[in-house]
């Protein structure tokens, strides 16, 4: 982060904002600058990435599903914008370690001891190390101890949009983002990279929120994409992974996608439909609309 940081310092904070007699490396103008940073980083990936991926990606019939909440997409953003300034309050506090010099993170290539393989090697290595953490903070959210208070705010949505990806609460945000702060002070990782990943994870998060159902056939078996997110909405208690379904598997959480079987929610609006056709064909206007269940029979 020291990178943004040194970045903002020279371009707009210390000809700009700060008086001349206030240092950079002051601590507790680092601590305003990252918070300012990170809050405004932060909401630009969400709203960018996120409106490109409503107008452009989600399939906006899967707004007439049952379960897609009146006004959702107005309540998803509000609960996001609520949330994020909250989220980046310990955030802050990591990424100041960082700046200050704690973490494993290096300017040049040369100074990975294995070269460019280090840090591709580097960049898998925190995508399965950050999946595997994930996968059990996001199952231990789950436990009815502490569901209610912290997690449930993110499941109101169970028809999700990409704007529901950030609408946690702050805790729980926080919590399922510890393990790519912690990465770097336990690994070696180059900054750009670092910067580069840490961008990577927010629009990975929008994606599986996007209602996207589509994955190469080969990759279905091995990446945990929105069908599996979706599902882990509707169903609560499968595909806590992040990114793949390694570690659904092993922990025996792992449910096959229901798009991917012909009854996801698509393929219900598509029943929905079917069936109001022929109740009007038959003159049966007044025939109630078949249940989800009945519906997933046929």
């Amino acid at each position: 982060m020291d990178l943004v940081l040194n970045y903002a310092d020279s371009c707009v904070l210390t000809p700009y904002v700060y008086p001349s007699t206030w240092p950079e490396e002051n601590p507790f103008r680092q601590l305003i600058s990252l918070f300012i940073i990170t809050n405004l980083g932060g909401l630009a990936i969400y709203f960018l990435f996120g409106t490109l991926s409503y107008y452009f990606i989600f399939d906006h019939s899967l707004k007439k599903h049952p379960q897609f909440l009146e006004n959702q997409v107005t309540r998803e953003i509000k609960y996001s914008v609520k949330s994020l300034p909250w989220i980046s309050v310990p955030t802050v506090a990591i990424f100041f370690a960082e700046v200050r010099g704690y973490s494993r993170l290096y300017d040049n290539i040369e100074d990975s001891p294995y070269g460019w393989f280090g840090v591709i090697f580097s960049m898998l290595s925190f995508l399965f190390f950050t999946d595997m953490c994930i996968y059990w903070i996001h199952r231990f959210l789950h436990h009815k101890l502490v569901y209610k208070r912290l997690h449930k705010p993110h499941h109101l949505w169970k028809v999700p949009t990409p704007f529901a990806s950030h609408a946690f609460h702050p805790v729980d945000g926080f919590l399922q983002s510890i393990p790519y702060h912690i990465y770097p002070f336990l690994f070696p990782l180059h900054k750009v990279t670092y910067l580069g990943l840490y961008i990577f994870v927010n629009v990975w998060t929008i994606s599986i929120h996007d209602g996207d159902y589509r994955v190469p056939d080969v990759l279905k078996q091995i990446i945990n994409g929105a069908a599996h997110h979706t599902d882990h909405h509707l169903y609560f208690d499968y595909n806590y992974g992040q990114y793949f379904t390694l570690w659904d598997k092993i922990g025996g959480s792992f449910k096959n996608p229901t798009s991917f079987e012909g009854m996801g929610p698509h393929d219900y609006l598509k029943r929905l439909k079917e069936s109001e056709l022929s109740s009007m064909r038959n003159g049966c206007g007044d025939e109630k609309i078949p249940s989800r269940d009945s519906l997933k029979n046929k």
